[in-house]
């Protein structure tokens, strides 16, 4: 039986995560942690949640998101997790709540259904091979996990494959190399620094030629509660960043992602920036870096050369 959410569910549902979706690398969820990412979360509608019940006891459990300021969100719902009792993880059983978000999505007058790391909802997931390090977000559906080949066969298309990776800022250093491109983009009037409002400008600007929508609204709104800022300046206009440099208290670098205005590129500059972003989270004795990356995203060269391990694959998926 599928029944729409109801508070009376609350503990069901966290023992279910805690022994189905933490097999499939997934942080344990509490009742605060819970609540914190769907019940609390802005975009949770408890009609796009969905529980699976046998007998009353919880078997199953689907939540999804739309909002119309979401990316794609005027055409797109957001599958935000789909977790099923082993007895149950049968393709009937995944259907059965895959098509409940679904129907919830078309109701709503949606056309698609995306798997993707624009999803309000954050998931955490431990960092394989690591002492319970954690990232902060789900990029899309596990490649290892059950729910990806499921919805392969429900007409569910890979859009993008995103590889997570990390590093241990204990091994981190600069190479010589680096600092020799450093010193050439000095010369070509450049300078790498952390953001300074009386003496830099242009961030808007920048941004703009970016086309991130994400970053349009999360880096000016860093740099307006002064949270540090690595930036490439020329002549005293922002032409790069990287960052925010935020230590999280888990011991994670949080920082939303590095960009160089198009009309710059071509000087190593991107490099650069990350290299200092690296140096910047070592220098507040930062325990650990996570990312995730486009598996062709040229970038990848750049982070397997400051030390950074691939983790895990994720697939980014969408349905029409």
């Amino acid at each position: 039986m599928i029944k729409s959410w109801d508070n009376q569910y609350f503990d069901g549902v966290i023992a279910l995560w805690n022994k189905e979706a933490v097999e499939d690398g997934y942080k344990e969820l509490t009742e605060t942690s819970f609540a914190d990412i769907f019940l609390s979360n802005s975009y949770f509608d408890r009609e796009t949640a969905f529980v699976l019940l046998e007998s009353d006891i919880v078997k199953g459990f689907a939540c999804g998101c739309t909002g119309d300021d979401l990316p794609w969100g005027d055409v797109a719902g957001y599958v935000t997790c789909i977790v099923l009792s082993s007895d149950c993880q049968s393709d009937d059983y995944y259907k059965l709540l895959l098509e409940s978000l679904e129907k919830r999505f078309q109701h709503l007058g949606k056309r698609q259904a995306d798997i993707l790391f624009f999803n309000p909802m954050l998931l955490p997931w431990y960092i394989p091979g690591t002492p319970k390090y954690e990232h902060n977000n789900a990029p899309g559906v596990p490649l290892d996990s059950k729910l990806y080949p499921f919805l392969l066969s429900q007409g569910y298309v890979d859009r993008s494959r995103e590889c997570a990776m990390y590093l241990n800022l204990a091994d981190f250093f600069i190479s010589e190399d680096m600092k020799a491109k450093e010193e050439k983009a000095v010369t070509e009037g450049y300078k790498v620094e952390r953001f300074d409002l009386e003496k830099h400008s242009g961030v808007v600007e920048m941004l703009a030629r970016l086309n991130n929508p994400l970053w349009d609204t999360q880096i000016p709104k860093y740099i307006a509660d002064g949270v540090p800022m690595v930036i490439v300046a020329y002549e005293g206009r922002v032409v790069g960043f990287a960052g925010p440099v935020i230590c999280q208290d888990n011991g994670r670098a949080f920082f939303a992602g590095i960009g160089v205005h198009p009309s710059h590129e071509g000087h190593g500059l991107g490099s650069i920036l990350f290299f200092k972003l690296c140096e910047a989270f070592q220098n507040i004795n930062t325990t650990y870096m996570s990312l995730f990356t486009g598996r062709n995203n040229p970038a990848m060269r750049i982070y397997e050369k400051a030390g950074f391990q691939h983790a895990r694959e994720f697939s980014v998926m969408r349905r029409e």
